[in-house]
C-alpha cells in the first residue's frame, strides 16, 4: 500500500517545477530508489528510509524494495474551475482519484513571474482552490440528493444513510468551511469516503520560497503555517529551485549541496514524511537473505491486516506474527541475536503492529 498525492494549484507558483524536481531526483537518489514515469504527469516514487539499508546490511538481503508513493501533478486551476474554467472538470477528476492534497503555494518574489492575479498572495491563493473545491462539492451533493428522493420515499436504508451525510457536508459547505470537518461515527466512516468528497481530502500546504529562504522561510511562508493552524492542516517548505538543482546531482553531490544551504534534507524528504503523517501512514519491514522491504500501513493497523497488505491468503489463514522492534533488531545484528536475547515475540491477531516493526508471518494456507 503506498499513495497518491495529488499537487495542486495556481498557474505560475512553481508546481510543475516542484514535481518534475522531485520525479527527477528520485531517479538521481543511489539504485535502491529508482523513479518511472506511469503516464506524462504521474510520477511514483520509491520512499527513502534509512532503516530499511541498516536491516537489509545487516540480513546480508540481495535486494531491497522501499515502500512507494505517488505524485499526480494535476493541471493548474483557474478561478471558476468548478463551472469548467480552464481545465477545470479534468482537474476535478483528478484530484478524486487521490489520497490526499498538497497546496503548492507561491511565498516569493519575482518580477520575472507572472502571478495569475498580478499579486504575491499564498494565503489568497489557498482560499481560490479550496473555494473551487468547496462550489464543486456543493454542486455534486445539490444533485446527489435530489437523485435520492425516490429511494428515500421507499425508506431505503442506504439511501437515508447516504442523505444524512451528504446534508451534514452541505451544511458545513454552506457554513464557508470543508466537508472534512464534519465529524462522522464509526460505522459511517465507510458510507462517508464513499461520497467521495473534494473537500474530505486532508490538505499539506507546500510553502515554495526563493532559495535564501529554503531553511528558515519568510513572511509569505509564516502566513502560510498560521493559516494552516488554524485549520489543523500541515506545512511544508521547500524551494523549487533548489530541489531542481538537487535532481541534476548525484547522492553525494546533493548532499554536500544541502548542507550549503543549511539544509538538512531533500524536499522529496520532508514531503513523504509530511504525506506519512497526514494520512496517519507508518512502516513495517520484512527481512531476509533475498530481500529487505517495506511495506505501509495505516496507523492502528491490526497483524491479520498488515499480512495482507503483501497477500489476501497471509491475512485469511493468519496464525501469529514473530515481531521484532527496529531498534533491538539493529542493537541485537539481526534476527538470530534477538532471539537469544529474548527480543523477538509471537503476536496474536490483537496485536497493532508499531512503526519500525520487523515480521514474519505465520499462517495457514
Amino acid at each position: 500500500m503506498g499513495f497518491r498525492m495529488g499537487i495542486v494549484g495556481l498557474p505560475n507558483v512553481g508546481k510543475s517545477t516542484l514535481f518534475n524536481a522531485l520525479t527527477k531526483t528520485a531517479a538521481a537518489q543511489a539504485a535502491n530508489f529508482p523513479f518511472c514515469t506511469i503516464e506524462p504527469n504521474v510520477g511514483e516514487v520509491n520512499v527513502p528510509d534509512r532503516r530499511l539499508d541498516a536491516l537489509a546490511e545487516i540480513a546480508g538481503s540481495k535486494q531491497i524494495i522501499p515502500a512507494r508513493m505517488t505524485f499526480v501533478d494535476i493541471a493548474g486551476l483557474v478561478k471558476g474551475a468548478s463551472q469548467g474554467e480552464g481545465l477545470g472538470n479534468q482537474f476535478l477528476a483528478n484530484i478524486r482519484e487521490t489520497d490526499a492534497i498538497a497546496h503548492v503555494l507561491r511565498c516569493f518574489e519575482d518580477g520575472d513571474i507572472t502571478h495569475v492575479d498580478g499579486r504575491v498572495d499564498p494565503v489568497a491563493d489557498a482560499e481560490v482552490i479550496e473555494t473551487e473545491l468547496m462550489l464543486s462539492d456543493l454542486e455534486s451533493i445539490e444533485k446527489r440528493r435530489a437523485n435520492l428522493v425516490r429511494k428515500l420515499k421507499g425508506n431505503d436504508k442506504e439511501a437515508q444513510q447516504q442523505d444524512r451525510l451528504l446534508a451534514a457536508a452541505q451544511a458545513a459547505l454552506e457554513d464557508g468551511k470543508p466537508a472534512r470537518v464534519v465529524e462522522v461515527d464509526a460505522e459511517d466512516l465507510k458510507a462517508w469516503k464513499g461520497l467521495q468528497l473534494l473537500t474530505t481530502k486532508p490538505v499539506l500546504y507546500v510553502c515554495n520560497v526563493n532559495e535564501e529562504d529554503a531553511a528558515a522561510g519568510n513572511q509569505f511562508s509564516r502566513a502560510v503555517e498560521e493559516m494552516a493552524a488554524a485549520q489543523g492542516a500541515g506545512t511544508v517548505l521547500i524551494s523549487a529551485r533548489i530541489e531542481e538543482e538537487i535532481s541534476q546531482l548525484d547522492a553525494e553531490e546533493a548532499e554536500m549541496f544541502l548542507g550549503e544551504m543549511g539544509l538538512e534534507e531533500a524536499g522529496l524528504d520532508r514531503l513523504i514524511r509530511a504525506g506519512y503523517d497526514l494520512l496517519h501512514l507508518e512502516t513495517y519491514f520484512t527481512v531476509g537473505p533475498k530481500e529487505a522491504r517495506a511495506w505501509t500501513i495505516r496507523q492502528g493497523t491490526l497483524a491479520p491486516q498488515a499480512a495482507g497488505v503483501i497477500h489476501g491468503d497471509f491475512e485469511k489463514g493468519f496464525i501469529r506474527a514473530e515481531t521484532i522492534a527496529f531498534d533491538d533488531y539493529i542493537a541485537c545484528k539481526g534476527e538470530s541475536g534477538a532471539k537469544e536475547a529474548g527480543k523477538m515475540r509471537a503476536e496474536g491477531k490483537a496485536y497493532e503492529v508499531k512503526d519500525g516493526d520487523v515480521l514474519h508471518f505465520l499462517f495457514n494456507t
